[in-house]
């Protein structure tokens, strides 16, 4: 039987070598138990672009725990607004293995209503 992390990491193989294979830039996110992570990666892989994370001081003051689905939408807002100010507008949506439910979802709808598109 196939472990849980190892399952996660080969659905996120598959993502990302199709998300090379169409070179064009990339929103990474990573969740742990108690916080959330994103990253607008370029398309050769090499530079971030941008990054927003629950660890921030200023995000920090207005959430009481970077694990919940509040943060997951402050940090979505987050990234959009340094990803437009960075100049990228249209970003591939890599969610790292992780199911699309709860933060991983938030994080995707609040950086969608914030402007950016994926």
């Amino acid at each position: 039987m196939i472990e849980k992390k190892q399952a996660r990491l080969r659905r996120a193989r598959k993502t990302r070598a199709k998300i090379a294979e169409l070179k064009s830039v990339r929103l990474s996110v990573h969740r742990s138990n108690c916080h959330i992570y994103a990253q607008v990666i370029s398309p050769c892989g090499s530079k971030v672009l941008a990054s927003a994370s629950s660890l921030e001081p200023d995000v920090r003051r207005g959430l009481p725990n970077g694990g919940t689905v509040d943060a997951a939408k402050a940090i979505g807002q987050l990234i959009a607004e340094r990803a437009i100010k960075a100049g990228i507008e249209q970003v591939s949506f890599d969610r790292a293995g992780f199911q699309y439910h709860g933060r991983i979802k938030a994080l995707a709808e609040a950086a969608r209503e914030a402007g950016l598109k994926f």
